[in-house]
């Protein structure tokens, strides 16, 4: 989570104009519920989902119900358009499997974190899988268009 800057520290995003998200938090994105896949599940139920509900990156999550990894919904779809993925292609051959450990550690995204917080892990990453405190439940999907919606939504 994030820490609170001294109070000589001015935040960027006042710097430039003051708060776009005027203290919002990632609750207020109001994200679709999660859909993930269990680690054993098969190509033909991620490509039916994608369809369904127009996701771009799919949770994978270990027996625990943990998250390990994603599938990027996009690649898999020229994957399978290319026949290089196969409808009883387990779902973990396809999946990118997060980095875990102290050189790159894991950061928690709950609804209660700040979307200033959310904008500035989207920078170094494409989406962010959000959880709730103890990562025991995969509750949405957040993107940088999420956080696009949300700016022009509230004007």
């Amino acid at each position: 989570m994030a820490t609170a800057a001294s109070s000589s520290e001015v935040p960027e995003f006042l710097s430039f104009g003051g708060d776009k998200y005027r203290g919002a938090v990632v609750e207020d994105l109001q994200l679709p519920p999660a859909f993930a896949l269990d680690l054993n599940e098969k190509i033909l139920k991620a490509i039916e989902f994608a369809y369904e509900r127009d996701f771009s990156y799919i949770p994978v999550l270990a027996k625990d119900r943990k998250p390990i990894g994603y599938v990027d919904v996009g690649a898999l779809k020229k994957k399978w358009e290319s026949g290089q993925a196969k409808p009883d292609d387990p779902i973990l051959s396809h999946t990118t499997q997060f980095k875990r450990g102290k050189a790159q550690p894991y950061t928690v995204i709950t609804p209660w974190t700040p979307l200033d917080d959310l904008e500035a892990f989207l920078k170094a990453n494409d989406f962010a899988i959000v959880t709730d405190s103890e990562r025991k439940f995969v509750l949405g999907v957040a993107t940088t268009d999420d956080l696009t919606n949300f700016v022009s939504r509230r004007g």
